[in-house]
């Protein structure tokens, strides 16, 4: 993970390691699911990871908003009050904090997720003046412009 400046990864090459699907959420077949978190932002608010699942049917919790984008295979997702969705290579979605979906896998799926953590309001006011005054001294600094 990288402190500053740029952090890669090849999504499909990244290391994963077991992680397995919560017994009691497992609504048919044996999904075996792992993952990797390959950077944290600094702040530690957010973070991305691979994560790739074998078939099965299971209900997922998201603690945090999580942004997926599939980068292998696909999933139908179904959220309460919400027509099921098909996600393959290439779809991205959100699910907000404290969203359950039920996730039919039909045979893999793999994806990049960004996870974030959401922030009291009087800090992520605090965050976003000091990140627009870091931007400006920075810009000074260097004679301005973006790059």
């Amino acid at each position: 993970m990288a402190a500053t400046g740029l952090a890669t990864v090849i999504a499909d090459r990244i290391e994963l390691g077991d992680d397995p699907i919560e017994p009691s959420w497992i609504l048919s077949g044996d999904p075996k699911a792992r993952s990797a978190m390959w950077t944290r932002s600094l702040d530690a608010t957010t973070s991305s990871h691979v994560w790739d699942c074998t078939a099965g049917r299971f209900r997922w919790y998201f603690p945090v908003d999580e942004t997926v984008h599939v980068i292998d295979g696909s999933v139908t997702v179904a959220v309460d009050g919400q027509e099921p969705v098909t996600l393959g290579v290439g779809d991205a979605a959100l699910f907000h904090a404290g969203t359950w979906a039920v996730w039919e896998v039909p045979e893999y799926v793999r994806k990049h997720a960004v996870l974030r953590t959401h922030v009291p309001k009087p800090i992520a006011f605090a965050l976003r003046a000091y990140t627009k005054l870091s931007g400006k001294l920075r810009r000074e600094e260097t004679g301005g412009g973006l790059g």
